[in-house]
Parts: structure tokens; C-alpha cells; sequence
């Protein structure tokens, strides 16, 4: 078996048992919520099924009722951000029918997400290390979503490759939280997610923009050229 099919096989291995009473999934819940803490700052390789039992205050045999092993646990961890991400996004932008707005309150919605659980970015991002296969799953299958979405929206979006737009947008949504997640733990989002927005109306190359700029004002554009 090839290297890439035995890494296909592995992450199509990783499992979790269900939890059949509420208490269950309290305990469950418990060595999510630790898991997640340790890999965030020890890294996966660096973090033991021991390391999350003490986190999560139960025993390390506990852990191994619900998941087959702690890669198990990992791709649990991983599918989570994926659904919660997606359910949160659609949940704000319920109701809205302007794609640019629905763009303008899902990057938000994805940032305000992000900055709750500061932890995400570098699990996801460690997948690509732990099995490449995982890392692209997670990518192509929001992509997949994403472009689905741009088919939908028509004539209100640019007319071009809707894969390719997009990995432009989720790159520009990924950076972005980056720098004012991580980097600048103060950042105004919304001032942010109106710059952005600035340039998806305008675009690289600002069309459109002195029209519209004219119609704005002079006061408005200095504030937010600022």
C-alpha cells in the first residue's frame, strides 16, 4: 500500500463511540475541551493521552470508551471546527439575501468564532504534519461548500472560476485571522471586516472606487483610509 493510501485509510479509521446517557457525553464533552487545550499548547506530538486524562480530571482509560486512540480524538477535534465554523456562519447570516453582506457578517462571525477558541488555528494547521490527507479533507470540503454558495449567488458575485474565488476568499478570511486574531489581540473586528469589505466591493485595482468614494464623502473616506 502506498504512503498516501495508508494515510487515506488512517484518516478514515479514526473513530468515536457515542455516548448513550447525558452523563457520558458530559465526560466526553470534559476530554474534548482538554484535548483541545492540550494540543493548543503542547502541540499533538508533544501531548499524551496521560496529559489530556489529567486535564479532563478522569483516567486515562476513560478516554479510550469514546475514542480508539488520541489521532481519534485529534480528527474529532478537527471535524468539530469544521461543523461549528459552518453552523455558526449560517446561523448569522440567516435571512440575509446581499452577498456582499453575507460575506461582510460570516467573515465576522469567523473571526468573533476564532477569537473564542484561540487554540483552532494551530490544530487545524498541524494536521498538515500529522497526515496531509486530513489537512486537505478540511480545506476542500469547506471549499466544496464555499463554491456552491458563489454558483448559487449568480450574477451578484464576479463571473469566473468559483473554486478559485473561493480559495481567495477563505485565504483572505484565513490571514486575516491570523493578524487580527493572533497577532493583534485588539483589533477592532468590525473596523477590520469593513476594510475587507472595501476591497471586495472595489476590488485590487480600486474600480469603481472614486465614484463611489464621491458618493461617501470626503470625511467618511479619510476615516476609513485610516
Amino acid at each position: 500500500m502506498s504512503t498516501q493510501s495508508a494515510a487515506t485509510t488512517k484518516a478514515k479509521g479514526a473513530h468515536m463511540n457515542k455516548p448513550k446517557t447525558s452523563r457520558g457525553m458530559s465526560t466526553m464533552n470534559r476530554i474534548i475541551k482538554a484535548a483541545e487545550k492540550e494540543f493548543g499548547k503542547r502541540g499533538y506530538y508533544n501531548t499524551a493521552i496521560s496529559d489530556i486524562a489529567t486535564a479532563a480530571k478522569v483516567a486515562p482509560g476513560t478516554i479510550y470508551i469514546y475514542f480508539t486512540d488520541k489521532y481519534s480524538l485529534y480528527c474529532h477535534l478537527l471535524k468539530t471546527y469544521g461543523h461549528q465554523i459552518r453552523r455558526n456562519i449560517a446561523e448569522a447570516v440567516k435571512g440575509i439575501t446581499d452577498r456582499l453582506e453575507i460575506e461582510r457578517v460570516g467573515l465576522l462571525s469567523f473571526l468573533q468564532h476564532v477569537r473564542r477558541q484561540p487554540y483552532m488555528y494551530k490544530i487545524i494547521w498541524e494536521s498538515l504534519y500529522i497526515n496531509p490527507d486530513l489537512f486537505v479533507e478540511y480545506y476542500e470540503d469547506f471549499a466544496k461548500r464555499y463554491k456552491t454558495q458563489l454558483d448559487q449567488a449568480g450574477h451578484e458575485v464576479t463571473q469566473m472560476d468559483s473554486t478559485v474565488m473561493a480559495y481567495i476568499l477563505m485565504g483572505i478570511s484565513n490571514f486575516i485571522g491570523l493578524k487580527y486574531v493572533f497577532f493583534d489581540h485588539e483589533a477592532d473586528l468590525n473596523q477590520v471586516v469593513d476594510q475587507v469589505m472595501r476591497f471586495y466591493r472595489h476590488g485590487f485595482v480600486g474600480a469603481g472606487q472614486v465614484k463611489a468614494d464621491a458618493l461617501v464623502g470626503g470625511e467618511a473616506i479619510q476615516a476609513l483610509r485610516t
